[in-house]
């Protein structure tokens, strides 16, 4: 099965890519791998804001990671020229603004990568880094950065 139709399966559909904020592209592609710059979560185009464990709770953060999973996989497929030529995750870095005190950042963190996995099934498991900051840009509760692996091709 395809990505497009397990995607499809999954009812799915692939937000369109954040253009960049900064001096910076969304994505680079090196050897068979293709670097995301970090995202962070918006609604109706505003930056979703908050501090975890303290104005914000847990499964909120989840969402917001879930959340961006798919945008990370629409930026990587329009950096790849088509959601069919990604192979899988190899990495995610999420980075959770956190109230003093708050540890939870795996379980926030969880969100993205269990839609990754269904996503991609094993090709999805991936290495991770979920850390806690004091401030993140714009004031954004999360933000997560991803290495796909490409389709080599054949």
């Amino acid at each position: 099965m395809t990505l497009t139709q397990r995607l499809a399966e999954l009812g799915l559909t692939l937000p369109s890519p954040a253009a960049p904020a900064g001096s910076y592209v969304p994505a680079r592609p090196h050897g068979g791998l293709l670097h995301l710059s970090g995202h962070i979560p918006r609604r109706a185009g505003a930056v979703v804001t908050g501090r975890v464990g303290d104005d914000m709770d847990v499964e909120t953060a989840r969402g917001l990671a879930r959340q961006l999973a798919l945008e990370l996989v629409a930026t990587a497929a329009q950096a790849a020229g088509g959601v069919d030529r990604l192979a899988g995750v190899v990495k995610l870095l999420v980075f959770v603004c956190s109230a003093p005190g708050f540890t939870q950042q795996p379980a926030v963190a969880n969100g993205a990568s269990d839609q990754l996995v269904e996503i991609f099934g094993e090709g999805g498991r991936h290495a991770r880094s979920a850390i806690g900051v004091a401030e993140l840009p714009l004031g954004a509760a999360v933000e997560i950065e991803a290495i796909f692996a490409l389709e080599e091709d054949g």
